[in-house]
């Protein structure tokens, strides 16, 4: 198992806030709560990018 040194106060405060009772719960939360956000900025990335679709989507419910 490999150990990390984390600032105890910043462990305790993300515990608070969180709502966790141990470090292994606020830290696994922290981790999700980052990969959640930097997986909503990559998909907001390609806003404007993609092209336009031309359809009639009145016509694909019916098929």
């Amino acid at each position: 198992m490999a150990m990390i040194n984390v600032d105890d106060r910043l462990i305790t405060e993300a515990m608070i806030v969180m709502r966790k009772q141990t470090k292994r719960e606020a830290v696994e939360k922290a981790l999700q709560d980052a990969i959640r956000v930097a997986k909503q900025h990559e998909i907001l990335s390609y806003r404007g990018k993609l092209t336009s679709w031309e359809g009639d989507l009145n016509a694909l419910r019916t098929d």
